[in-house]
């Protein structure tokens, strides 16, 4: 975690997305979904369309889902494991 201590998610996710040593395909990100298992839903970066100041959006050519940074539980590095950034203060009802 400390290659993007003291970063914000929104900066996290901008260097990852845009920093061209970082490959999209070794990250995900995990955030709250109503409804999902556990209400969390856990998407690969590749799926990443846009960032903008407070949200970012992700989906596939036919669709578009908007998602405000509020939301964000977790950003992960799936080749080696680690964790990116935690969300500190979760309150999820199961």
């Amino acid at each position: 975690m400390l290659e993007f201590k003291d970063l914000t998610i929104r900066e996290i996710l901008n260097r990852i997305l845009w920093n061209q040593r970082k490959k999209r395909a070794d990250y995900v990100l995990t955030f709250i979904h109503r409804g999902a298992h556990m209400n969390r839903k856990v998407i690969p970066f590749n799926l990443i369309r846009e960032v903008k100041a407070s949200w970012f959006s992700y989906g596939r050519e036919d669709e578009e889902v908007i998602i405000p940074f509020h939301r964000i539980l977790e950003v992960k590095n799936v080749k080696n494991g680690k964790l990116i950034w935690e969300k500190t203060s979760v309150e999820l009802k199961h």
